[in-house]
């Protein structure tokens, strides 16, 4: 014969009458490094990529949209409260936001050494701030993978 009572309540009746303790922690201990880390991928590409004397070139212009998604990626990985969601999160966006970062340095130094034009473009706040900010969300995964997993409530 099946039951008449909802599972919702069979379980609070099993429990003694108390509610089980709700999670109402949303940050987690990597949430203000990634934080940090997001928003300066996110500013970073929307600023100058490059210096030239005739003009700079911002980082929408080319591949700072992949890193503008890397940046809200992790932005989404700091507020959402499970570890190993924030690890991926941190590692993937970090990694994507750095590879094409070092992939613009390296291809501005190949194009002044091919053109002998040294000096005349440089490196621009927003590819420093892009890989800056990989920097940190990678140093964020990698410290919260090497801290052990903690008991909510512990």
């Amino acid at each position: 014969m099946a039951s008449t009572t909802s599972s919702a309540l069979g379980n609070l009746l099993r429990a003694g009458g108390r509610a089980p303790a709700r999670r109402t922690r949303v940050l987690h201990p990597g949430s203000i490094g990634m934080l940090v880390g997001a928003l300066m991928v996110i500013v970073g590409s929307l600023m100058p990529w490059v210096i030239t004397p005739l003009g700079n070139l911002g980082g929408t212009a080319g591949p700072g949209l992949w890193t503008l998604c890397a940046g809200f990626v992790a932005v989404a990985g700091a507020v959402l409260p499970r570890r190993w969601v924030a690890i991926s999160h941190s590692l993937v966006a970090g990694t994507g936001a750095g590879f094409v970062a070092v992939w613009q340095l390296v291809r501005l130094a190949q194009i002044s050494g091919e053109t002998g034009s040294w000096g005349q473009a440089m490196p621009g706040i927003g590819l420093v701030m892009v890989t800056g900010g990989a920097v940190v969300l990678l140093a964020t995964g990698v410290r919260l993978l090497r801290t052990p997993a903690t008991a909510p409530g512990a």
